[in-house]
């Protein structure tokens, strides 16, 4: 039995605290867990394994929160966070006995500093990555190391560290809260539970209630944040005992979060997509405006991506875009913006048509030679600019003027995708449908923490007859020309959830994640729709994952807020993909109910950037957390990228690390 909290035992109307954590204890072995990034993920991990974890967010009142836990080992998650990490231990330390276990996490590029971890305190240390089966093989060694010893945590300073929590018995519908926790908040210690819910608002009350119902085997620990009434911002740690079915939750009172608005607001670039560009474009035809576009076709980008891999690629056209927009403001261009239009194709939006000296200035900008990975490149540019015409809507002005780039019109199919490709392919959408040449990639979606494949992508291929295998964004283009995007995205999605129903094991376990388009959005019985051909296919809605790409979203939000809430309320889950590459996000974070944030593989590969870029993805994650978002990261392409997202807090990954887009062979291969 632990040690009573603050050296004497804590009784109020007959309810023993001191002997609810002993009996909890016998049944449960206690571990305390503070880790500034991955708080939920450990917690779930340790639950599983049968420990009865107290986690934390943040080291304020560390020592009450340990002693008040009744354990005699913690664990200290200093990855991405060293210093605060070691400062942690530190502190644990002054009040550890003799025989206490202190596991701290550290990141690979940390091992210099185990040296200060050790003369911290730190009895045991790990270093990423951190598998699931690793991390508890570590925690049994703690444990032996405690049981060998004689540990137990205390603490002679912490007098005023009453633990705030409640407990709930489902059966007879009773509510125990601390005596702590009554006092704060003034309720009464034993109650009905609506009361304290009906306190929460309508907003802590859907938040807590989500939470709860979170609660499963698999996850029987969780943790979610809220205002509540006479503490301000808290966390709530709720854990249900898999032997009683009840409710068990320790509070942990939070400073209030500042704006992050700044950071997000970098994070989200200068950048428009394409689907932003139309936007931007239309809005000032639509005020009877007469904006201009110049379109840039860039060449000399493949054999960087050939020679020196994606990663050395992606940093030079990130290297474009900054000097575009030097010379956009050195030419004194007023109020111009920036798009890129897909692949090495930008656009300089103008919204009074007129870029005198444009052209010159960034036809010298490009011309100087950039850094690619060790060499030195120099690329192409083609230009073209064009004013919008009457009755002329932004996606035709763009397509115009992308099809008056010199050179634009070549037949070389492996040569630059101007906008004439995907209109000649137009007519023939319709027959690749009915012959069936569009079939299903899957990409493996990879659990950080764990190491494995818990779920795919589908992403749509078209097998050309004459042109071999053409890539999702083609085929969508063509589509959208031929006005069949709305009948080929209900095809990809239906194909994939007809492919994975027949899946047995290993893949039958996996979710499927399946794209929806702003077509798809618009229908107003298109939830109903998809529900119908899930039912159809066999597949199961509570392995289903939609994915809308955030340029693909409506204008209306609340239309697309209702449909997306009917899909969750069958059993499915909402992912915001390519999170970052458009002006919207944070306004689909406000008005969506969203379970996943897909990072845009250009903030994927800012986390090894430099020090301000990391600075950035932390500040998207943090966010996306705090809206109790689970976070995937797009495009992770190497070792180095998937341990720095993983210490910054990220779950779950895709890209060439793990494996590109497979068939279902393949993939069956990589998991069995």
């Amino acid at each position: 039995m632990p040690p009573p909290v603050c050296g004497h035992t804590v009784r109020a109307h007959g309810w023993d605290l001191t002997a609810w954590a002993g009996q909890e204890a016998a049944q449960q072995r206690a571990l305390f867990v503070l880790s500034f990034r991955q708080r939920d993920e450990l917690a779930a991990v340790l639950s599983r394994a049968g420990w009865r974890v107290v986690a934390a967010r943040r080291a304020d009142g560390l020592r009450q929160r340990v002693a008040a836990s009744g354990t005699a080992i913690a664990i200290v998650d200093a990855r991405g966070a060293i210093d605060e990490g070691i400062a942690a231990t530190a502190e644990l330390a002054r009040i550890a006995g003799h025989g206490d276990a202190l596991l701290v996490l550290v990141s690979r590029g940390d091992v210099a500093r185990l040296s200060a971890l050790h003369d911290a305190g730190a009895t045991h240390i790990l270093v990423s990555p951190i598998g699931g089966e690793v991390l508890l093989q570590a925690v049994r060694s703690a444990e032996r190391h405690v049981v060998r010893m004689g540990g137990g945590w205390h603490d002679p300073t912490a007098g005023a560290g009453a633990p705030l929590g409640w407990r709930h018995d489902a059966e007879r519908g009773a509510l125990q809260l601390t005596p702590a926790l009554a006092e704060a908040t003034g309720f009464a210690e034993t109650g009905d539970p609506r009361a304290l819910l009906r306190a929460l608002g309508p907003d802590g009350r859907r938040i807590a209630l989500t939470a709860i119902r979170r609660l499963t085997d698999r996850l029987p620990a969780t943790a979610f944040a809220h205002d509540l009434p006479g503490l301000g911002r808290v966390v709530q740690h709720v854990a249900r005992d898999p032997h009683s079915g009840r409710l068990h939750a320790l509070i942990e009172p939070l400073a209030r979060v500042g704006d992050i608005g700044a950071v997000v607001r970098e994070a989200l670039g200068s950048v428009r997509d394409h689907a932003g560009a139309e936007r931007w474009l239309s809005r000032r035809i639509e005020g009877g405006e007469r904006p201009g576009i110049r379109v840039l076709a860039v060449g000399g980008v493949d054999p960087v991506n050939r020679q020196h891999g994606r990663v050395v690629g992606d940093a030079l056209l990130r290297a474009v875009e900054r000097r575009i927009e030097q010379a956009v403001r050195d030419a004194g261009v007023a109020r111009a913006a920036l798009a890129r239009l897909g692949g090495t194709e930008f656009a300089v939006l103008l919204p009074h048509g007129n870029d005198e000296g444009l052209e010159e200035a960034l036809k010298q900008a490009l011309a100087r030679p950039f850094v690619a990975g060790s060499t030195m490149v120099s690329l192409g540019l083609r230009q073209a600019c064009g004013v919008a015409r009457a009755g002329e809507t932004g996606e035709e002005l763009i397509r115009r003027i992308q099809g008056e780039l010199p050179g634009a019109r070549s037949d070389d199919p492996q040569g630059p995708l101007a906008a004439d490709s995907a209109e000649r392919l137009a007519g023939e959408v319709h027959r690749a449908i009915d012959r069936g040449e569009i079939t299903i990639r899957f990409q493996p979606q990879v659990d950080v923490l764990a190491g494995r494949i818990v779920g795919v992508e589908a992403l749509a291929r078209w097998d050309h007859p004459e042109r071999g295998e053409l890539g999702a964004e083609l085929l969508f283009a063509a589509a959208a020309h031929a006005r069949l995007a709305g009948i080929l995205s209900a095809h990809v999605q239906h194909l994939a959830m007809r492919i994975a129903a027949r899946w047995e094991a290993p893949l039958s376990r996996l979710r499927l994640s399946i794209n929806v388009t702003a077509e798809d959005v618009a229908q107003p019985d298109f939830a109903e729709t998809l529900l119908a051909a899930a039912a159809d296919s066999g597949f199961p809605r509570d392995r289903l994952t939609v994915e809308i790409t955030e340029s693909g979203l409506i204008a209306e939000l609340g239309e697309a807020a209702g449909l997306l809430a009917t899909l969750r309320a069958a059993g499915c889950r909402v992912a915001i993909d390519d999170f970052g590459t458009g002006y919207s996000s944070l306004a689909y974070l406000k008005a969506l109910p969203l379970d996943y944030l897909k990072l845009d593989r250009r903030l994927t590969q800012d986390i090894v950037g430099s020090h301000r870029d990391r600075v950035v993805v932390r500040g998207v994650i943090d966010m996306a957390r705090s809206l109790d978002l689970t976070i995937i990261a797009e495009g992770v392409e190497t070792v180095e990228q998937r341990d720095a997202l993983a210490t910054e807090g990220c779950q779950l990954y895709q890209g060439f690390l793990c494996a590109e887009p497979l068939t279902v062979p393949a993939l069956a291969a990589l998991l069995g």
